[in-house]
């Protein structure tokens, strides 16, 4: 990578591609292999996620140590990216976001702490945060996710939500019935 394209990079926040997670609900469904490793037309769940990653140009960084929830997962990932500009956290179980809804995202913060997708109404993800969230996200542990930063940054106004034209920041794959429904979106794509 040039050094011109280094330095665009670093002032860039990074995608944390989440995929610690155990997957219990989709076995539970009936799932019989991990959802992340589930086949999603031509690809897993995870590599589509991947490639819109990818696509992005956003630099990006896959947490996938089995951490025992969503909040470890996020704190591991931050430490493991200090020093950058911010974080889009973005579970690796939505294959059909778009990478221009990453960009967005990531485009949003300039004038904000957190920006967070809103798809018809519907929170999503990734949500995107900014250094200065850095001490929350570290704090995180646990089941719940960042929320209580995106909370924190809301009671003092710097939360941007951000309208987007992309189901795919919404249709995770949770459960075998997800998995079809998400399926059913990418062959509608074309």
């Amino acid at each position: 990578m040039a050094a011109k394209d280094r330095a665009k990079a670093s002032a860039q926040p990074v995608v944390l591609v989440l995929a610690s997670g155990r997957g219990e609900r989709f076995a539970a469904s009936g799932g019989m292999v991990h959802k992340l490793r589930a086949a999603l037309g031509d690809k897993t769940v995870l590599e589509h996620t991947l490639a819109a990653v990818r696509a992005s140009g956003l630099p990006w960084h896959l947490e996938d140590a089995g951490h025992p929830g969503m909040g470890d997962s996020i704190a591991a990932a931050v430490r493991a990216t200090a020093g950058t500009p911010g974080w889009l956290v973005l579970p690796g179980d939505l294959p059909l976001v778009l990478p221009e809804t990453l960009r967005s995202i990531a485009a949003a913060l300039a004038d904000c702490a957190v920006a967070v997708p809103l798809y018809q109404g519907e929170r999503g993800h990734p949500v995107g945060f900014t250094a200065e969230c850095q001490p929350g996200l570290l704090a995180l542990t646990g089941e719940q996710g960042a929320a209580s930063v995106v909370r924190q940054q809301a009671q003092q106004g710097r939360v941007r939500w951000v309208d987007v034209d992309d189901a795919g920041t919404v249709t995770d794959v949770d459960t075998v019935q997800d998995l079809e429904r998400a399926a059913q979106r990418l062959a509608a794509r074309g």
